[in-house]
């Protein structure tokens, strides 16, 4: 009877020890006698104990910080480049299967893209088009992931920093295209001006009294508000216009009297 008590004690611990449970998130790829038999989905599973055994694989998205590393850009200035890798399991069964260890394997293949990559463009390149680098490091990483069962979402680059002497020459460059530009839109504005200036000239010269309107006007400029006397010698040929058309308007007259 005690053997009995044994033996039943000891499959219940065996049935017990076989019960595993899988989050919502989880797969549980199994082996039996070392052969893949299949994936299990989540919640209560079990297995036969001492002849199956489970991998559990998370198939929620990995956030992974790729180290700095030192690239050489195609124009031999020597930078430091980090960026973040998004990227999930699809197939667990491969993620098991076909690499020993698909965390340590996507880090390394990270690394090493970034600094090819990197290394095939220019500085200018490398600062200003990020986009287009993050576009193909998550192709290039994306392809040689996809028989591990990995998709890489995106990868984005970090920070990219620079020599301080080259920091120094890019301000120095900047601070020289500032000046160039203001250079250029102070003398557009001296060409815009000198242009009205023209035209106005060009007006005045078909206008018969404009040149003696304009020279009144420049008096009254001259005064002010304040309370000055101005001696100005006009010239009788500015007032000769005046003259002539006030004695136009009262020939008449006096001629008919």
């Amino acid at each position: 009877m005690t053997a009995v008590f044994i033996v039943l004690g000891a499959l219940a611990a065996l049935t017990i020890a076989g019960f595993r449970v899988l989050a919502e998130y989880e797969r549980g790829v199994v082996f039996r006698l070392g052969r893949y038999t299949g994936v299990k989905t989540a919640g209560l599973k079990w297995i036969i104990p001492g002849v199956d055994r489970m991998v559990k694989v998370s198939l929620r998205e990995i956030v992974m910080d790729i180290p700095s590393q030192e690239v050489i850009t195609r124009d031999n200035v020597s930078v430091r480049v980090n960026a973040v890798l998004y990227f999930r399991v699809l197939h667990p069964e491969k993620a098991v299967i076909q690499v020993e260890n698909y965390l340590y394997g996507t880090s390394q293949l990270a690394q090493t893209t970034l600094r090819s990559v990197c290394g095939q463009a220019e500085l200018d390149q490398l600062l200003a088009e990020r986009d287009r680098i993050n576009q193909k490091l998550q192709e290039i990483i994306d392809l040689q992931t996809e028989p591990w069962g990995v998709k890489v979402r995106a990868v984005e680059v970090k920070q990219i920093d620079l020599p301080q002497e080259m920091q120094r020459v890019m301000a120095k460059q900047a601070e020289a295209e500032r000046e160039k530009r203001a250079k250029v839109v102070l003398a557009e504005g001296e060409f815009m001006a000198a242009q009205r200036l023209a035209d106005a000239s060009r007006v005045l010269a078909t206008e018969p009294l404009g040149i003696q309107l304009r020279y009144l006007q420049t008096l009254a400029e001259i005064a002010g508000d304040k309370n000055s006397t101005t001696i100005f010698p006009v010239p009788i040929d500015l007032l000769k216009p005046f003259y002539d058309q006030m004695a136009g308007r009262t020939g008449p007259s006096e001629g008919t009297g």
